[in-house]
């Protein structure tokens, strides 16, 4: 069982509806919202999440600030940005054990509105009252680790991505 410490949900939401917009705030270096960063290109970034539910946690979001996942992109856009997470789950799949991993976009016009999906892999042998939205709950606790093991992680995750030949993976082979 992985050891979780209580989260302050108060200044979580603090920051979060009070705060700047904290996937800007990352994309243009703002020290206070530093997160290790796995992959960026000219239009996306993707980083581990600062409030960790499960190994391997990790956001993916557009760097330009759009708030709608259906309305704000158009239908290359839209494509681009699932096509990067498919291509991250599939690179957190290569590192971190999993039963499954959750793709979400979530988000609120009251905070966190900046698109961004959650990518979050559920370990082996999770009961099934602590899976699906229970797991991902940072109410539920978070795993705290040091900056060295997220930038450790961050290393093995670009290291996978890396590894990926664009022939289609991740089906699931059944004999």
């Amino acid at each position: 069982m992985v050891q979780r410490e209580p989260m302050d949900l108060a200044a979580y939401v603090r920051r979060s509806t009070r705060g700047p917009c904290f996937v800007c705030a990352t994309v243009t270096g703002d020290p206070d919202y530093k997160h290790e960063i796995v992959y960026e290109d000219p239009a996306h970034i993707a980083f581990l999440s600062r409030y960790l539910t499960q190994l391997g946690y990790l956001l993916v979001a557009p760097k330009v600030h759009i708030e709608h996942v259906v309305r704000d992109l158009d239908t290359a856009g839209f494509l681009a940005i699932m096509a990067l997470v498919r291509r991250m789950a599939l690179a957190v799949e290569a590192v971190v054990p999993k039963e499954r991993t959750y793709l979400l976009s979530l988000g609120s016009q009251q905070g966190n509105s900046h698109l961004h999906w959650h990518v979050v892999p559920l370990p082996p042998g999770v009961p099934y009252e602590q899976q699906q939205y229970h797991a991902l709950m940072a109410e539920n606790g978070v795993i705290p680790r040091s900056p060295a093991q997220a930038a450790g992680l961050a290393a093995k995750l670009r290291a996978a991505l890396t590894d990926q030949t664009g022939r289609i993976t991740g089906c699931l082979r059944r004999d």
